[in-house]
């Protein structure tokens, strides 16, 4: 191996959803960092790879990062893993990686099993173009910006959540957006896993008498729709004629400020 760090995505579930490439670097590498020992050890486990453990999370990143840097001078190799899924996405792994990048030290992402994709194509929403917003904030000032992104975003939007807020989540985009289409997925990859798309509104009335809930969820929310505004075009020209400009200039204006079809706003520019 290359003396380097490798970004090792893990199963997000099921065990056996890991590439032959990345178990060889779990067990090539001198250490491998990971998120929860006592999970990742299950891991290795599965697989019989004995390389050592060291705890790489959200509490100690920034202390881990001189050592990993020291330990890559030094010539080892070492791996980042998060108890499921791609490091780095709502997991511990950006502060290590920006590091490298400004140090210039080489690194190399492995791919494999991460539940935002998983999710979202199961879901049957559109996928030509996605945004992923990570989890729905617990400030309520924070929560209603979510809100109003929400209310804007013109694209399919992947948002995760815990088992203990699923349903207060899924009851406020019931109430914001009752006829979006929502697709709410739990337990990705694992023996019990459980899809459920309609309405926000046909969702949320399923999940509100749901008693114990396990898991970790996806939710995918479809696009907002753009709204067209009603322009009054007739008008428009008239204010810029008003304020000394040209027709010729009015017309230009007007389709650079709305971007119309220039032909049609000429066409109604004859009528004055």
């Amino acid at each position: 191996m290359d003396n380097k760090l490798y970004i090792v995505p893990t199963p997000i579930g099921n065990l056996k959803d890991i590439t032959i490439r990345s178990l060889e670097a779990l067990e090539n590498v001198d250490i491998i960092y990971c998120e929860d020992t006592r999970n990742t050890i299950k891991l290795l486990n599965h697989y019989d790879i004995k390389t050592k453990l060291k705890s790489y999370h959200e509490h100690n990143e920034k202390e881990r990062v001189a050592e990993i840097i020291s330990e890559l001078d030094a010539g080892l190799n070492l791996a980042v893993v998060s108890d499921a899924g791609m490091p780095g996405i709502s997991d511990p792994g950006h502060v290590i990686i920006k590091e490298l990048i400004k140090h210039n030290i080489a690194f190399d992402v492995l791919p494999g099993a991460t539940a935002t994709i998983t999710a979202l194509v199961s879901s049957g929403l559109n996928t030509d173009r996605f945004a992923f917003l990570g989890f729905y904030p617990r400030e309520n000032s924070e929560a209603k910006k979510f809100i109003k992104i929400l209310s804007e975003i013109e694209m399919t939007s992947i948002i995760y959540e815990s088992v203990h807020r699923v349903k207060n989540t899924i009851k406020v985009l019931a109430n914001e957006f009752p006829s979006r289409q929502i697709a709410v997925i739990r337990e990705i990859t694992k023996l019990h896993e459980e899809r459920i798309r309609g309405t926000c509104s046909e969702v949320y009335e399923i999940y509100k008498d749901k008693e114990n809930v396990k898991g970790e969820f996806v939710i995918i929310l479809e696009k907002a729709e753009k709204i067209e505004e009603e322009i009054d075009i007739k008008k428009e020209l008239l204010n810029e004629i008003e304020l000394g400009l040209s027709k010729k200039d009015a017309v230009k204006n007007i389709v650079k400020k709305y971007d119309l079809n220039k032909n049609e706003v000429y066409k109604i520019s004859l009528e004055i």
